[in-house]
């Protein structure tokens, strides 16, 4: 179903998260936004992140800063600003709505003061709704994805939605289920509380690196799905 971009509101919004569907649209100029509701849904066990070697070396290195939340915007604009892309510059003005409101988040990864990789998401309950993601360098994003993996856990969330199952993603844990499993894990979440920025939480880059599994993976090129919503 597509309806106009400007009649979506920050509240419809949440209330079609709530439902299970989620926005996409045909590019930056599009006028309108499609409601999508996957057959078959992919999402990222919370404890079957997988982490390789490699990655947990990289993360381990310092050679990245994670930061959250304090560059949404231009974590946004680096995932809509691509040759190919669902977010729109309406669906993107949402976006900023719902982080002003406290619904969406950002991790960032910088190399110096250089923005090169971060993700970016939605959460209800104790659901995070991954978005889009982006990698200027090798493994940036999945560096983002990691912390906030590890974030999600500690905040007691337990649903990671990635929307749809990539390559990338399942080299990293991901997995397919269906629409009905799906639903009901989403109402699940929904009914739990969970908190982005649990107090006093500051892990170290080897409590990262040391959260999970061990297997290989290769580096994606746009959102959590390639022009989907995970980058």
């Amino acid at each position: 179903m597509s309806v106009p971009a400007d009649e979506i509101t920050p509240d419809i919004l949440l209330r079609a998260y709530a439902m299970g569907i989620f926005p996409m649209s045909d590019g930056r100029d599009d006028p309108e936004i499609h409601w999508v509701d996957p057959r078959l849904r992919g999402v990222i066990p919370l404890e079957g992140f997988h982490i390789s070697r490699s990655l947990a070396k990289r993360i381990r290195s310092g050679r990245f800063r994670v930061t959250v939340d304090e560059d949404f915007d231009a974590v946004v604009e680096a995932c809509a600003t691509r040759g190919e892309t669902w977010i729109s510059r309406r669906i993107q003005a949402l976006y900023l709505d719902l982080h002003r409101l406290g619904f969406a988040h950002s991790i960032e990864v910088r190399e110096g003061t250089a923005l090169v990789g971060g993700v970016y998401g939605v959460t209800l309950g104790a659901a995070f709704f991954g978005e889009s993601m982006f990698s200027r360098v090798t493994d940036a994003s999945k560096v983002a994805l990691a912390h906030a993996v590890h974030r999600l856990r500690a905040g007691g969330f337990r649903l990671f939605d990635t929307q749809f199952l990539t390559p990338h993603l399942a080299s990293l844990g991901a997995v397919e289920i269906t629409r009905a499993d799906y639903h009901r894990r989403l109402s699940d979440a929904l009914a739990q509380r969970a908190v982005f920025a649990p107090e006093g939480y500051s892990p170290s880059p080897s409590e990262v690196a040391s959260a999970s599994g061990a297997i290989s993976g290769t580096e994606p090129p746009g959102r959590m799905q390639p022009s989907t919503q995970t980058s």
